[in-house]
């Protein structure tokens, strides 16, 4: 377990210096190349769940140190133990002794001895005083939701009546969601490839269906054969509501990784502009287009300005522009911790450039679906609006009802659920 608990304690701690876990992981895991993969999937799991109950992790591990600790690597391994005692089924002995032995194993300059019993010392106290400091932070939200203090303020009254059920939907595991390529099969079919092989899963609307428990992607019925892709159910209603028609022109503006790229082509049989200003970006799109065996024009390119239009209108554009993405953080719980809250203002000011640019691409008639997958209202209906006063030739639509099958929704505000992400969406059209 000690291997784990390093590895652990190594990305959280690229994470608290500021990087995304998706490279903080990979970059811990290889340092460890001989690690079992059992041990591996259990460092990422210990990354993940520390960093999703950071908040109450690090209030217990604040009340434990008499001074702040000089060395960030032993920190981090607390927090990553601690985690476990108060979250994982690990015994508790055995958690305490193997962060004694993982901190023994740390390279120079940390000073061995000294460090086995400062962690040694603190866990001990953690389990004797777990109570005492539990029934101190109780009134504390941070430590109640794990989550910084301004994110619970803005959600509270952006959302009064839901505010406590989207943190706490954030906190949870997601589901691993399939959506099915019906241009190569039926949802009644494919749901019977799964009975046959013994996986339990249930269709929730449209190309959606959610599996009863996790299976590792290269052991997806049909995946290698683009008959099935993972991606969120709430992610998925993007393609649904761009309402594409075989021979449309249509612009995916922000693209990758591809996940609605390859939905809208399995949608209609439409002539596709993915463009993204991420060259190795793009090349994810593609390779996810070469799984489903689907086409598209791949342009990299900047979708805040317009020198790379070919005067061609489109008749429809999907503005799936950069944001904070705080509705997908119980996929990606370093965001958490990442984001500060002047990136709110920040996203925005990028997204007034980019939806009046794209604007201009679209047809007279032409429908733009602008998406996040932010829950601030900054990034959401507050741009839309502001968006809307500037452009009097630009409609908000009604978004159809019987598309949001089994979701929780607030005026085209996805609220975070068991069942999905929380996406916002607008569907504008061009008089």
């Amino acid at each position: 377990m000690y291997i784990s608990q390093q590895i652990a304690a190594d990305a959280v701690n690229q994470v608290l210096s500021g990087r995304n876990l998706t490279l903080a992981l990979p970059a811990a895991l290889a340092a460890f190349p001989n690690a079992t993969p059992q041990q591996r999937g259990a460092a990422a799991d210990i990354s993940y769940g520390t960093l999703r109950f950071y908040g109450e992790i690090n209030a217990y591990l604040t009340c434990l140190l008499e001074k702040p600790l000089s060395d960030d690597r032993i920190y981090a391994l607390l927090l990553v133990a601690i985690y476990q005692l108060l979250h994982d089924k690990a015994d508790a002995f055995t958690v305490v002794n193997q962060a004694v032995h993982a901190v023994s194993q740390f390279r120079k300059p940390t000073p061995k001895q000294w460090a086995k019993g400062l962690v040694n010392a603190i866990l001990r106290n953690f389990l004797r005083k777990k109570d005492e400091f539990a029934a101190k932070l109780a009134k504390t939200e941070v430590v109640t939701y794990s989550y910084p203090q301004w994110w619970i303020n803005k959600l509270e009254i952006q959302y009064p009546d839901h505010w406590q059920a989207m943190l706490i939907a954030g906190n949870q595991h997601p589901p691993m969601t399939l959506r099915v390529n019906t241009k190569r099969t039926s949802i009644d079919e494919y749901l019977q490839l799964l009975e046959r092989q013994d996986i339990v899963a249930n269709h929730i609307g449209g190309q959606a269906v959610v599996l009863a428990k996790p299976v590792a992607v290269e052991k997806i019925p049909g995946f290698s054969d683009g008959v099935v892709s993972v991606q969120d159910y709430g992610a998925q209603l993007a393609a649904q509501l761009l309402d594409v028609k075989p021979g449309m022109r249509v612009l995916d503006a922000c693209c990758a990784p591809g996940g609605k790229t390859g939905h809208i082509l399995e949608l209609a049989d439409v002539q596709l502009t993915a463009m993204d200003s991420d060259v190795t970006r793009l090349q994810r799109v593609q390779e996810n287009l070469d799984r489903l065996k689907l086409s598209a024009k791949l342009l990299a390119a900047d979708a805040a300005n317009a020198e790379w239009y070919d005067e061609q209108p489109f008749d429809r554009i999907l503005a799936d522009v950069p944001c904070t993405a705080s509705g997908i953080v119980r996929r990606h719980v370093d965001i958490k911790w990442l984001r500060r809250e002047a990136d709110v203002t920040s996203f925005a000011a990028q997204q007034a450039k980019i939806l009046p640019n794209l604007w201009q691409l679209l047809a007279k008639g032409g429908k733009l679906l602008y998406v996040t997958c932010s829950v601030f209202n900054e990034e959401n209906q507050k741009q839309v609006d502001k968006f809307l006063l500037q452009h009097p030739d630009a409609k908000q639509l009604p978004l159809p009802v019987d598309t949001f099958k089994n979701v929780t929704q607030l005026h085209g505000q996805l609220i975070p659920s068991t069942a999905h992400d929380g996406f916002f969406y607008a569907l504008l059209q061009k008089n």
